[in-house]
Formats: C-alpha cells, structure tokens, sequence
C-alpha cells in the first residue's frame, strides 16, 4: 500500500533537483564573501542552483541579494571563496565572456535606438552575420509580443512593453542563465502581476535558468521554483515557496513573507502527541516533531488564514482559543483582515474570505471576539 504525504501547499511542477543527490547543480557558491572596506555585504555564503531553475534572491535593502548577483555577473569580485558554473570557476572572468545575461532594473536601452535596433546591439557586437542577427531578432521580437513595435523607439513604449524589449534583447544571445535585478519594480501593480506570469511561462518555454533579484515577496512567491530569503549577507533559509511560508525555520523568515502573529510563550510539556505551550493567556496545543523540554521559551507562529474569528466562544475555550476586541479592520474585496487586540496586548490577525456579498451580522469595530486554530494551524519555533 503506497504511503501518502502531506504537501505543504499546491504544487507548480514536479520540479525538485535539488533532492535529488545525483543532480549536480548549475551554479555553485562555494563560501563567498564579499567586503566594501569594513562593511562585509555578503558573508560566507554557500549556495546551489540548479539547471532550469526558477530561483529568488529575496530580502530588504542592504540583505546583500544585488551583491550576489553582481558577482555572478561578473560585476564584481568576490573577497573570498568560489563560484562555479558546470563546475568551472568563474572568479576573474569578465562579464562578457561569461555565458550568462542581466537584465538591470532601470532596462538600459539606448533611447536613439528602435526596438529591433535594442535587441540586435549585444549581437552585433558579438560579431554574427547579419542574416542571423536579423532571424534572431525576429524570434525574440516574436516571443515577448513585440513584432508590431519593432521600429518604435523606447520612449514610444509603454513601461511594460520597454520591460519586454529589454528581456528580449538579454535572451537574444541566448545565455545560460538569465539573471534580472528588480526586473518588474518599474511597473505598476496590474501589470507587474501579469508580467509575472509571462516571465514563468517563457522561463518553462525556453528552458533556462532565472536567477531574479527581489524585495518583493508575492514577486518571489508566485515566479520562484525556490526561494533564498537573506539577512545581512546571510541567508536564513532557502526552500520552495510554500515551505517558506508554511513551516518557516526562524521568526525572522515567519515575520518577513506574509502576514503572521506570533505567540511568545513558554513550552509546558505534550499530551497526547501534542505539544503544549504557554501563551497570549491560552494553552497552545500545537503538532511539533522537536522534542523541547518544559520551561523552554518558545513561539507560536500562525497564519492569519488559519484563524476562525467568531463572536460565540469555543467548546473548550483554555486550548488555542484567544479573546479579543476588533481593533482594525482592511476590507480588500477578497478577503477581510481583522486585527484583534488581546487582553495580553497582543495583536493577532485574521483574515475571512468573502465568499458572499453580503454578510447578515457582519463583524465590526470594538466587537468582542474569540480566535480559534487547529493544532496543525500553526509551527513552533524556538528561534
């Protein structure tokens, strides 16, 4: 009889290289340290990515993601330690005669030039004919939709189209790997998330591996295969996006992607398999495979769409159940988020889905509620 597992989250495609021990990665970083004088940006940073890979680099300012990038690049050099594509070190090589392409933020398209003439330059300076710079420049004017747009100059383009001409002209001599810095940041919301889509299905179309550079976290979440969220030129985890998010290794991650609340407390022991911990004036019953010895501090991390927000109190209301007042609310039309201030201080988030348009009792400001979880709602972590 075949055993079956829990999947955290839907999956986009049976994708996993990186468990499989006899893959061999694309790109290895191997203890890379990169200084500015006294300011270390990236430190000792180990790293594998693999062929046909969809990969994030997330974080906030100053995390050290740009760094790394331009290090692959060949932009800039690193301190210590090694990179490796196919197994050859790319430490000293120039950019141009690395078989990767970056794709920058602000597109750096020459605005004297047309849209075909953007595409062809990186080519022509290769040196192809002409013939196949013309066949070429044809297909990548094709594949980002551009075929009409081909004699316009970029400021005759709107933000999104410009997007498109710059990721066709860093396809056009067809790297390895495609590396993009912050490549939607200068769209608006609409359109950055059907970019986003466009960017997967070319990735999956052409075969190639993505390396995106982001601070944006739904970015990463709905384009990445795997995810790297870094901290001070660390990186706190790296896995898929669901994994990320549903069983984050620390409270940074948990804090850092999505929306979540944490529950400060202390561990009081198990019953029946469970874990019990202390916390926001409840007992927490939550499903936890570390064996944390009572007295131990630890938190309670949950997901604002795992907690039931009612105005009857529970059966039983001294296990993961929480009362409190409404103390902000955020319609966003698919949802609704409640921010429930604890007698503790707390706050604990939410979130219900409209499933209806109207509501008959709708819940409102100062409403005195309970928040309720199943044990499996949230994740225990103790750092």
């Amino acid at each position: 009889m075949a055993v079956t597992t829990k999947s955290l989250g839907n999956i986009r495609r049976s994708f996993d290289p990186w468990n499989d021990p006899a893959q061999k990665p694309l790109i290895e970083v191997d203890g890379v340290t990169k200084r500015f004088g006294d300011f270390t940006a990236v430190n000792d940073l180990t790293l594998h990515i693999y062929t046909r890979e969809f990969f994030a680099l997330l974080g906030p300012s100053g995390c050290g993601k740009s760094t790394l990038l331009r290090m692959l690049a060949g932009f800039e050099t690193p301190t210590s330690g090694d990179i490796r594509l196919d197994g050859k070190s790319l430490v000293g090589i120039p950019p141009h005669q690395r078989p990767l392409n970056m794709m920058f933020q602000s597109y750096a398209l020459f605005p004297h030039m047309t849209v075909e003439k953007n595409i062809a330059f990186g080519l022509k300076q290769d040196g192809m004919a002409k013939s196949e710079i013309s066949d070429r420049v044809a297909e990548m004017l094709k594949l980002v939709k551009l075929t009409p747009f081909a004699k316009r100059k970029p400021q005759q383009l709107s933000g999104g189209q410009q997007q498109r001409v710059a990721l066709a002209r860093s396809l056009a001599k067809r790297p390895k790997v495609l590396l993009l810095d912050e490549p939607l940041g200068a769209l608006d919301k609409k359109l950055r998330e059907e970019t986003q889509f466009e960017l997967m299905d070319l990735q999956q179309d052409l075969g190639l591996t993505f390396i995106v550079v982001t601070h944006d976290q739904e970015e990463a979440m709905v384009m990445a295969d795997r995810i790297a969220l870094m901290r001070e030129g660390r990186i706190a985890q790296v896995a898929p996006p669901a994994v990320i998010y549903e069983a984050p290794s620390n409270r940074y991650v948990a804090d850092f992607i999505g929306h979540v609340s944490l529950l400060d407390g202390t561990v009081e022991g198990r019953r029946n398999g469970l874990l019990r911990l202390a916390a926001a004036g409840t007992i927490v019953e939550a499903e936890a495979s570390a064996d944390l010895q009572p007295g131990t501090p630890a938190s309670f991390a949950i997901r604002p769409e795992k907690v039931k927000i009612t105005r009857q109190a529970p059966a039983d209301p001294s296990i993961n159940a929480l009362r409190g007042q409404i103390w902000d609310i955020a319609y966003f039309g698919d949802v609704t988020q409640f921010n429930v201030k604890l007698a503790s201080g707390d706050i604990v988030r939410a979130t219900t889905i409209n499933a209806l348009r109207s509501a008959a009792e709708p819940l409102t400001w100062d409403d005195d509620v309970w928040l309720t979880f199943a044990p499996d709602a949230g994740i225990v972590l103790t750092s």
